[in-house]
């Protein structure tokens, strides 16, 4: 296999089902229109946005049964480079609905099945033997998935020159914290968590960051605040980025879009401060397109633009 200086980890990933409807009436029939379906999960959408930039990146997925079939097929579409990692149970499906005479969005996520042992060894012998530049972990775990897992992952790389930029959250991304990785991006009531509030308001957010880098948790921390934009702390720089005001019709993949955008600025040695706008223009850029189709990059571009000016 080709070495590759990104690679994304997604280990309960999810053939994501969307679709519209006319009212949401309990016990009636409710017609939908014909669905949509996209390959979804934390790393593969930062995979797909990647490569929306131009990027490249191997997108390591588990799949498993009829749907795990279906994902690998939708992926060969994105002409996304792939390893798939067979898994005895059937790979999960989302379903997401809007409401067309409201514009109200309904998300449902389903659990992953359990992995085997023996799978799970698999995927970590796998993962850390591809000794990538960039190694993204992003996402949700299985049922009955150890919380340390991501923690496991971060152990393993720690001596090596692999850059660790985990997006989870709870108690995975807490176990991670205490070996230390390169890039986290908890949203503010993640980061509050982390060090004990409550919740955090704006001026709080570059003293929680720094704690946890001082602690060796994380190097660069990306603080995302929603409609309000994004932050990036780390020891020796502040970065507040407010998000650009677009028509947003579906909030689905935002996240995973803006660290796929840091991760290919990074990969492309962009500076801290396009690293960030960077981030922030390819998530509010997914927010403009319905559904799971994450952002086109002229739209991006031009976010990422105007917010060069800012």
């Amino acid at each position: 296999m080709n070495s590759f200086n990104i690679v994304t980890l997604t280990v309960n990933p999810a053939v994501d089902k969307s679709t519209h409807l006319k009212g949401l009436v309990p016990e009636q029939k409710i017609r939908c229109e014909v669905p949509r379906y996209d390959a979804g999960g934390g790393g593969i959408n930062v995979s797909k946005a990647i490569s929306r930039l131009g990027g490249v990146s191997l997108a390591v997925f588990t799949k498993g049964g009829p749907t795990g079939i279906m994902l690998e097929n939708l992926l060969e579409k994105e002409t996304i480079p792939t390893k798939a990692i067979e898994v005895q149970a059937w790979t999960r499906e989302s379903f997401i609905a809007v409401d067309d005479n409201t514009n109200s969005q309904y998300r449902f996520g389903f659990p992953g099945a359990a992995l085997l042992e023996g799978e799970v060894q698999i995927i970590l012998d796998t993962i850390v033997g591809l000794n990538a530049k960039f190694l993204v972990l992003s996402g949700s775990l299985n049922e009955g998935l150890s919380a340390g897992f991501y923690q496991e992952i971060a152990q393993r790389v720690k001596n090596t020159n692999t850059k660790l930029i985990v997006d989870t959250s709870g108690e995975a991304l807490k176990k991670v914290l205490e070996t230390g990785v390169y890039l986290i991006k908890p949203n503010v009531g993640e980061l509050a968590k982390l060090v004990g509030k409550s919740h955090l308001e704006l001026n709080d957010i570059n003293d929680a960051a720094k704690e946890i880098i001082n602690k060796g948790g994380a190097e660069i921390v990306v603080v995302s605040l929603g409609p309000q934009g994004a932050v990036l702390v780390t020891k020796d720089v502040y970065e507040y980025v407010p998000a650009p005001n677009v028509l947003k019709k579906s909030t689905v993949g935002a996240g995973d879009s803006m660290v796929g955008g840091m991760t290919w600025a990074l990969s492309q040695n962009k500076s801290l401060k396009e690293v960030i706008r960077w981030g922030v223009a390819c998530g509010s850029a997914a927010t403009m397109n319905e559904g799971t189709q994450l952002f086109k990059k002229e739209d991006a571009e031009r976010l990422f633009d105007w917010l060069m000016t800012k």
